[in-house]
This record gives C-alpha cells, structure tokens and sequence, in this order.
C-alpha cells in the first residue's frame, strides 16, 4: 500500500506543474537562463526607479501654484515643457534653461549648456588621465602598491572637504592662486580677481576639481579591464617586431575599449547631476547654474515651483536616458565588433 502511495507521488511530481517548469528551465540557453535570474531584481530595480520617475512627470503636467496653500495648480498638459524649452519660464527661473543667445556669456548662463560643458570636459580628460595612469599602474615596477594608494587617496576625500580645498585655493585674501603671489593664476591672466564669482572661472575650478577627484574612479576601472589581457599576447606581438604603440593600438585598445566605455557611462550619469561640488566649492548655482541646481533651487525656492522644478527634474533624467542610449548602442557595436 506505501508502495502505492510513493508511485502515486513521484508520477504526480513527475508530471505536474513543477516539472513542467524543471523542464522549462532546462531547455534554456544561458543567455535566457541568465536573464531568467536577474528578472526579479531587474524588476525590483525598475520599480524602485520608475516610481519616482512617473510620479515626477505627473507633477510636470501641472501648473505652478504661486500663491494659496496647494502644492500644484492645474492641470496643464505639456505646457511646462513647451514654456521650459521656449525660455518663457526664464523669468521665474533661477537661471535660463537653454541659452537666450549664441554668446559665451548665454553658453555659461544656460543650466543646460553649462551640463553639458562640465560633463563633455569633465568626462574627457578624466578618461585620458585615468587611462594613462591604468597603464602605469598596469606594468610592474616597485612601490606599485604605493603609488595605487596615493592615486586612491583623492576620490576617498568627501566631497565636502574637496569643496572646502578648492575654496581655500582661490578665494581671495587667502588662496595662493589669487592675489600677488608667486602662484597667483591672476597675475598671469588666467583667472580674474573673484574667480569662485565669476562663471567661466567658477567653471573651470569646478571643473578641475571634478577631474582631481573623480580620476582615480577611471584609473582603477580601466585597471580592471587592463589586468584581464592575455599577456602572451604582449609576447607575440614582441617577437613579431611590434612597437610599443603597435601593442597599444593593435592587443590594448582594442580589449579595454568596452571597459573604458562603461567608466565612461557612469562618470557621465553622475557628470550630469553635479551640484555638490558646486555648492561646497563656494561657487554656488547663482554662479553656476547646473541642471540639477535649477531642480533644487525651483523646488525649494521660496515661491516653491513645484511643476517647473519637476519638468526641469524630467527633462534632465530625459537627457540622462538619451546619453546612456548613445553608450549602450556604442558598446553593442563595440561589442560585436
């Protein structure tokens, strides 16, 4: 009778729901069994992310409410968007979305061109200076472990302090590269007498602030990618006669590209969201305004404009969602190359 009971148990395991999907499972290929495993985290993931994102563009659809106790005022569509982008809300703005004219002084004006600047400057020579130093860091030769820690040291500074550093360099009556000093970038005409109030200078200190900083973050990621060539590659191309620039073009570019587009997506995402730096630095977003310090100083202004602050906030992770689409295609193509 138990014997009965036992066959009944594993025929009905056997052919029953759970077996089904055992079988499911094992029919899939490891790409599909791979994004079978990361579905509920992706799903987690993009709840906790899509969340805020929609429920941010439903307060873009109405309008600000000036006056009285609501929040938002009516409902408005795409107004907001269209009034954004026209440069019709410049005058409740801190600071104009896109620029009113083609001069450099509107360029540094607009919280949208000044993004851009910091990021496609920042991000550049953040990249070349993180590569070189991977590829200093990639060969072998005494205190190596010394030098990796010094070239640390900087991304582990808060942002606080960092901001506090570049302050003291340059603020005037005290920092060394202002004034009559023997370091003083003023007297050479490079900055001008207040430069954490002036915009292309509070831009470029920020700017190298940024690349003091954030460098490391590239050197170590494109280390990583580095330390993953086939050294016998290197030996080949040796014994072939290759110069040192031939093993660079030929072995190393060609393998760490895709490690060095994927730094390259996240120091942009986080590019485009500076305002720590700019606020700890002194410069302030009434300097310099960035896309995320029209978001911050909107919303928590005192006429508090909460439906521009969050189309100005959508437009932004719009942008941020356009660069990153741009990367990934690239490194598809990078990838199937």
């Amino acid at each position: 009778m138990a014997t009965e009971q036992g066959e009944d148990v594993l025929s009905e395991a056997s052919s029953g729901p759970y077996a089904a999907f055992i079988r499911w499972m094992e029919n899939l290929s490891e790409t599909q069994f791979a994004y079978f495993l990361l579905t509920p985290a992706m799903l987690l993931l993009g709840a906790i992310a899509f969340w805020p994102l929609l429920s941010t563009f439903r307060l873009s659809l109405f309008a600000d409410a000036i006056t009285g106790t609501s929040t938002v005022g009516e409902f408005v569509g795409l107004e907001n968007y269209v009034a954004v982008l026209t440069g019709q809300r410049n005058a409740l703005l801190p600071a104009p979305f896109i620029p009113t004219s083609f001069s450099v002084e509107a360029f540094f004006a607009s919280a949208l061109t000044v993004t851009l600047i910091f990021t496609i400057v920042s991000v550049l020579f953040e990249t070349l200076i993180g590569f070189g130093q991977a590829l200093v860091l990639d060969q072998d030769f005494r205190g190596r472990r010394w030098a990796r820690v010094v070239i640390i040291i900087p991304w582990a500074v808060p942002i606080v302090i960092q901001g506090m550093i570049f302050y003291l360099f340059f603020a005037p009556g005290i920092g060394p590269f202002v004034g009559d000093g023997p370091l003083s970038l003023q007297q050479l005409g490079l900055i001008s007498g207040s430069p954490l109030q002036t915009t292309i200078d509070a831009a470029l200190i920020t700017i190298v602030a940024d690349i003091w900083k954030t460098t490391a973050f590239m050197a170590l990621l494109i280390l990583a990618g580095l330390q993953s060539v086939n050294r016998d590659l290197y030996d080949v191309a040796r014994v072939a006669g290759a110069s040192t620039w031939q093993r660079f073009k030929l072995i190393t570019l060609p393998i760490v590209l895709p490690t060095v587009l994927v730094a390259m997506l996240f120091r942009t995402i986080q590019a485009m969201r500076v305002y720590g730096i700019i606020e700890a630095s002194g410069v302030g977003c009434s300097t310099l305004p960035s896309l995320s310090c029209l978001v911050v100083t909107s919303f928590f202004g005192g006429t508090r404009l909460v439906g521009t602050a969050a189309t100005v906030a959508f437009l932004t992770a719009a942008f941020i969602g356009l660069v990153v689409t741009i990367y990934i295609i690239g490194y598809a193509r990078e990838e199937g190359a």
